[in-house]
């Protein structure tokens, strides 16, 4: 449709309440790309009622950039100020390939070493690196990275984590859940000069050498309620000290409610010194899970 001297008509734009939202939303997101976030200004503007030009000045770009996305709203809603699909150029690695490169990566492993690499992985198949990499991402391989793991023989495992999973989802009431564990032959060190802060332009700095106080091992108790932390060092990591660290957080939390300690199997945990505290006090502590369950 045409206006008698030859101009096009202005199609009205209208933005219902759930566009205006997402419009809004679009916006808003700091994830969303940049062009995208765009065009919806574009959208919201228009809908406030300023014209095209008003629009595009406001916004720095041409009238042209703002027909064009205020026209695709209209006839396609927010689904048309996405980016068309482009066609690209076609595949020149064909299946086998990359089925022959995802296989070599988890059934076999280059002579001399104990994993793939995409420069070597890439010589075997005939493909480059980048071509390797991609593959690689696009199945979710990475032949440098190892993870460790230990199964349990205990056959109460299943049991006892769900006591532990139980107190850490549903707390009993009038009582404190705490995780136990300690980091031993922690590195007591000190820079020989003083630390330069942080200025704008200029990172922090700091002297190359250190001098060396010895070790410390820090004892620490979680709140898993609160996120709150009671944390103690010692020189040495020993029964006693961790029985120290338990009466100090006997003292350091309120005397009317009960204590559940999560413990691992550590052997400091299990002393016959340990035991009997335990049976004396407040605390209830749980210290049969594996170390495949830590608390």
């Amino acid at each position: 449709m045409s206006h008698p001297r030859g101009r096009p008509t202005k199609h009205k734009l209208v933005v219902s309440p759930e566009q205006k939202l997402a419009l809004q939303q679009l916006v808003q997101q700091s994830r969303s790309s940049r062009s995208l976030s765009f065009r919806a200004r574009i959208v919201l503007e228009c809908a406030r009622g300023h014209n095209n030009a008003a629009v595009a000045a406001k916004l720095r770009t041409s009238g042209f950039t703002e027909g064009l996305w205020r026209n695709r709203f209209i006839r396609g809603g927010i689904a048309a100020l996405g980016d068309e699909m482009r066609p690209g150029a076609p595949r020149q690695i064909g299946d086998d390939k990359v089925e022959g490169a995802v296989r070599l990566t988890l059934e076999e492993t280059p002579k001399g070493s104990t994993y793939w690499s995409s420069r070597a992985l890439a010589a075997r198949t005939g493909l480059s690196q980048s071509t390797v990499s991609r593959i690689w991402r696009a199945f979710g391989l990475r032949p440098h990275r190892s993870e460790t793991f230990q199964l349990s023989n205990d056959p109460l495992l299943v049991d006892k984590v769900r006591d532990i999973v139980g107190l850490y989802m549903n707390p009993p009431h009038h009582a404190i859940v705490l995780c136990v564990d300690e980091k031993s032959q922690i590195q007591a060190l000190s820079r020989s000069q003083p630390i330069l802060p942080m200025l704008p332009g200029q990172v922090e700095r700091r002297t190359h050498d250190y001098f060396r106080h010895g070790t410390t091992s820090l004892f620490a108790a979680l709140d898993i309620a609160t996120g709150s932390v009671i944390g103690k060092c010692w020189p040495r990591h020993r029964a006693i000290e961790f029985h120290r660290f338990l009466q100090h957080i006997d003292r350091a939390l309120p005397a009317d409610l009960a204590v559940h300690l999560v413990l691992d199997n550590y052997a400091t945990h299990k002393t016959e010194k340990i035991r009997k505290w335990s049976c004396v006090t407040r605390a209830s502590p749980c210290t049969s899970l594996p170390p495949i369950v830590r608390g």
